[in-house]
């Protein structure tokens, strides 16, 4: 890889880190403000409007300029929405702020990789940013979980910083620090030099323009398929975030900071599968990952049958003079292998996805029309999800109809790529040179 990789993983490392550590954060300044169940998820809906309302543009502004200096610019929005919650602000209009920061921050991000690296390197390079990822995500939910603990809270709220009184803000406050650390490597992110023809600024044309590279995304018969499956994928990913704090509350018994670890452990998973593809699928073989999307679904759908009740109490695993609960030690196995099928059938997808759109558009324009499709996934599945926690449905429901529907979806999208071949042999499109 070149030197530059490193900086981009660098960077997007502490972003990514403090956008997971921010969110339980978040949710426990809802709690502090005892604000009903339902509200919860709506924290990740606000965060990921903008991904929607913006696409349209972003890719636009992610090609008219260096993509570092892009990236430095909307990660210093994310600050701001930092401190916008930190001073007071509703944290529903605060995180939403920092998701416009990241819906302006994505297509630079991952548009870079494809002026930077050659085709056959696009699956090990988003293996390895996938991983990053996903290591950010479990430190970031650990870093999350412990900031808003009272014991570490404590020493931060006795520094006497103003607008700093409650465990919460203490988090937000180092929180606003990582965010700034990751500003300072985004400034270290070399010019690849690739440049495109003169962005459009009229929004109408930006409009017109975006639609027709959302139709030749999905028209063509490789962008359609992966283009399905990351839409799937981080719809569920969104939901399933919130699904495991309830079921880890309800099924076994958890606190919001107990329940942030098992959101790290399934990310654990996901670093696992993400890096297990990233040296063994290679881009041309991609599309045989997808049964593992299917089994990832069924796996789901067995979570809602494990809870503490299942075991004795007295069953334990010991680990030297500490011992964990067998419950326990099987819901981390559990999670880590429905994560690892996540990031093994995943990370070949996106790079595939980013390599038919780069072929058939650009970087920023086809980073965009996947985050808007990916993330109106994620807002109709966490309405959904908020709706059936008003309407007081037990998890179990929820659980259930969540991995059967996954598993649904990615059967269909695998019906659909048989079709496709038998038509015309869209897999030979693989690694073609952009036209």
């Amino acid at each position: 890889m070149k030197k530059g990789f490193y900086t981009i993983m660098a960077a997007q490392f502490f972003s990514s880190l403090a956008d997971s550590a921010l969110l339980i954060a978040a949710i426990a300044l809802l709690n502090n403000h005892h604000a009903p169940g339902w509200m919860t998820p709506l924290l990740k809906l606000f965060f990921v409007l903008s991904y929607v309302v913006l696409a349209a543009f972003v890719g636009a502004f992610a090609d008219s300029r260096p993509k570092g200096w892009v990236m430095f610019v909307t990660n210093t929005i994310k600050v701001l929405g930092c401190l916008v919650m930190l001073f007071g602000a509703h944290p529903l209009l605060a995180y939403g702020i920092v998701g416009f920061g990241a819906a302006a921050y994505s297509p630079a991000k991952y548009g870079i990789l494809t002026e930077l690296l050659p085709p056959e390197k696009l699956v090990a390079a988003n293996g390895w940013i996938e991983g990053t990822t996903v290591s950010s995500i479990i430190l970031g939910t650990v870093l999350g979980g412990t900031l808003i603990s009272p014991v570490v809270a404590r020493h931060i709220i006795h520094l006497g910083v103003p607008g700093v009184h409650s465990n919460a803000s203490a988090a937000i406050l180092v929180i606003t620090f990582v965010y700034i650390l990751a500003a300072a490597f985004n400034l270290r992110i070399p010019d690849t030099g690739a440049r495109y023809r003169k962005q459009e600024s009229d929004p109408l044309k930006l409009i017109s323009d975006f639609a027709d590279c959302f139709v030749t995304l999905w028209h063509d018969k490789l962008g359609q398929i992966s283009l399905a499956v990351t839409t799937l994928f981080w719809g569920a990913g969104a939901t399933l975030q919130f699904i495991v704090l309830k079921w880890a509350e309800v099924a076994l018994g958890m606190t919001l900071s107990q329940g942030a670890v098992l959101q790290a452990i399934f990310a654990v998973g996901v670093a696992v599968g993400a890096m297990a593809a990233a040296a063994r699928v290679p881009l041309r073989r991609s599309l045989t990952v997808l049964p593992v999307g299917v089994a990832m679904g069924a796996g789901v759908t067995m979570m809602a049958f494990f809870t503490r009740d299942l075991f004795p109490q007295d069953w334990a695993w010991h680990l030297g003079r500490h011992a964990l609960p067998a419950y326990l030690v099987l819901a981390y196995v559990f999670l880590l292998a429905v994560g690892s099928m996540a990031g093994f059938f995943v990370v070949p997808m996106n790079a595939l996805l980013q390599h038919r759109g780069y072929v058939l558009l650009s970087a920023g324009h086809s980073i965009a029309v996947q985050n808007f499709n990916e993330n109106l996934s994620v807002l109709v599945m966490l309405c959904l999800y908020a709706v059936l926690i008003w309407l007081n449905t037990p998890i179990w429901i929820v659980i259930v109809l969540f991995g059967m529907f996954v598993s649904l979806m990615m059967l269909l999208v695998m019906q659909r790529h048989r079709f496709n071949q038998r038509r015309f042999d869209s897999v030979a499109l693989i690694g073609e040179d952009r036209h």
